[in-house]
C-alpha cells in the first residue's frame, strides 16, 4: 500500500484530519485555502506530531499513536518540496543539487544526477544561482534536489502556484515523468481541479475529512 494515513491533528480551535488508503502512485490533497492542506503535509513529514492516529507510506510506519511510534523527520526519508522550495541562496544550482545527494549518504539513487538534470531540463541552470532563476525553474531545481536525497516518499505543497501557464506546464510535465518513472509515492497538494485532474484520480477533499 502506497499510503495508509489516518491521523487528526488539532491546531488552536481547528481539528484538521487526514484519511488516506491508496496503492495510487500519485494522491492529490485538494481544499480551501486554510483547511490545513500544509499542517497536513508537515504531520506527515514529521515535523507536526499528530494528536492520535497513524501514518503508514509504502510499507513504512512513520507514525502510529497506539503503539508509540514517532521517527523523527530524518528517519522519515521524506523528499519534501515546500511552497517556497528554500532553495540555499548562497549555493548555486549545482550545489543545492550536492547538499540533496549528501542527505542519501550510501543509499542507492533513485536516478543518478545527469538523469534528473535532464529529466527536469535545468542543465543550463547549474551555474546560477537561486535569485536569478524564474519560479518554474526553482520549483524544476527543488524537486530535483528532493529525489537526490533518496527519499521514501515526495510531499509536493502547490507546486504550480503563482506561475504563468507555460512555466506551470514545464513543472507539471516534470511531475508526470517523475510519477510514471521513478516509483515513488508522491502526496500532491494543490487547489487547482485541472491540474489534479490531469495527474490523478485519486483525490483527497481536506475539507470534507474534517
Amino acid at each position: 500500500m502506497s499510503f495508509d494515513i489516518h491521523f487528526a491533528k488539532r491546531i488552536g480551535k481547528r481539528d484538521i484530519a487526514m484519511e488516506i488508503v491508496s496503492d495510487a502512485s500519485l494522491v492529490a490533497v485538494v481544499g480551501p485555502s486554510g483547511v490545513g492542506k500544509t499542517t497536513a503535509l508537515n504531520c506527515i513529514a514529521g515535523l507536526l506530531r499528530p494528536e492520535s492516529g497513524r501514518i503508514a507510506i509504502d510499507g513504512q510506519m512513520l507514525f502510529d499513536s497506539d503503539r508509540h511510534i514517532d521517527l523523527p523527520p530524518e528517519r522519515r526519508r521524506c523528499g519534501y518540496v515546500f511552497q517556497d522550495c528554500r532553495l540555499f541562496p548562497h549555493l548555486t544550482v549545482e550545489q543545492n543539487l550536492g547538499y540533496g545527494e549528501a542527505l542519501a549518504a550510501d543509499s542507492a539513487g533513485l536516478a543518478k544526477r545527469s538523469d534528473l538534470i535532464e529529466l527536469f531540463d535545468i542543465a543550463q541552470l547549474l551555474e546560477r544561482r537561486p535569485a536569478t532563476l524564474s519560479g518554474g525553474e526553482t520549483r524544476r531545481v527543488a524537486i530535483a534536489r528532493a529525489l537526490l536525497s533518496v527519499p521514501r516518499f515526495l510531499l509536493l505543497d502547490e507546486p504550480l502556484a503563482s506561475l504563468d501557464q507555460d512555466r506551470g506546464e514545464q513543472v507539471l510535465q516534470c511531475i508526470e515523468r517523475a510519477r510514471d518513472g521513478l516509483g515513488i509515492p508522491i502526496l500532491y497538494v494543490s487547489h487547482n481541479a485541472a491540474e489534479v485532474t490531469r495527474l490523478t484520480d485519486r483525490v483527497v477533499d481536506l475539507a470534507m475529512s474534517r
